[in-house]
């Protein structure tokens, strides 16, 4: 079963739905729609919905971590909301807690 993102624009914010399970076999497909999204369009603060995520491997961390290299050298900034407790342990070791801040609402962390 392909579990496949959903995209949300509210202006120059990007709201990035995860699926159940970020992976290997998926971050790929984030990083290609992604790229054509932010070639596209004005994007300066990237939101990333972590709602309805249970698992997520290094390749998680990673395209987070790219994500947030990209936007920082625009200007722009990424947040995150709706993490479980195991995602933001995933978070903390994988370092993204120093680099991104998190919240508990969508709205919250489109003002983030």
């Amino acid at each position: 079963m392909q579990q496949s993102f959903m995209y949300e624009a509210k202006g120059q914010i990007l709201i990035i739905h995860l699926p159940k399970e970020l992976d290997h076999h998926n971050c790929r497909n984030l990083k290609y729609e992604t790229d054509l999204l932010f070639s596209e369009n004005y994007i300066n603060h990237v939101v990333f919905d972590f709602s309805r995520t249970e698992f997520m491997d290094s390749s998680g961390i990673g395209i987070l971590l790219n994500r947030y290299k990209q936007m920082a050298r625009s200007g722009g900034k990424v947040t995150l909301y709706g993490a479980s407790a195991q995602v933001e342990r995933i978070l903390t070791i994988g370092g993204v807690h120093r680099l991104m801040k998190h919240f508990d609402s969508k709205e919250a962390a489109m003002l983030g």
